[in-house]
C-alpha cells in the first residue's frame, strides 16, 4: 500500500515532464526550421544549376536550329553558344 502512494506522484508527473520538455524545445525547433528555409542545401544548388544549364541548352538548340545547316554544324553552334554563355 505504501509503495502505491510512492509511485502515484511519480506517475502523475510524467505528463508534466513531457509537456515541459516540448515547451522548452519548441523555440529550438522553430529556429532550426527557419534556418532550413533560409539556406540552400548543396543538393538544391546542384538541382538549380542543372535546371539553368538545361534551359540554356534548350534555348541554344532553338537558336541554332534556325541558323545552322546539318547536324554537325548545329551541334557546333550549340557548343559555341554554351561556351560563350559560360555554361560548359
Amino acid at each position: 500500500m505504501n509503495r502505491a502512494f510512492l509511485l502515484l506522484p511519480l506517475l502523475a508527473t510524467t505528463g508534466c515532464v513531457s509537456t515541459a520538455k516540448s515547451i522548452v524545445t519548441a523555440p529550438f525547433k522553430v529556429v532550426g526550421k527557419a534556418a532550413d528555409w533560409a539556406t540552400t542545401s548543396q543538393s538544391e544548388a546542384d538541382r538549380n544549376r542543372g535546371k539553368k544549364i538545361r534551359k540554356a541548352e534548350e534555348q541554344a538548340r532553338k537558336d541554332c536550329k534556325r541558323q545552322a545547316d546539318g547536324d554537325m554544324a548545329r551541334e557546333e553552334c550549340v557548343k559555341q553558344k554554351l561556351r560563350d554563355g559560360g555554361l560548359s
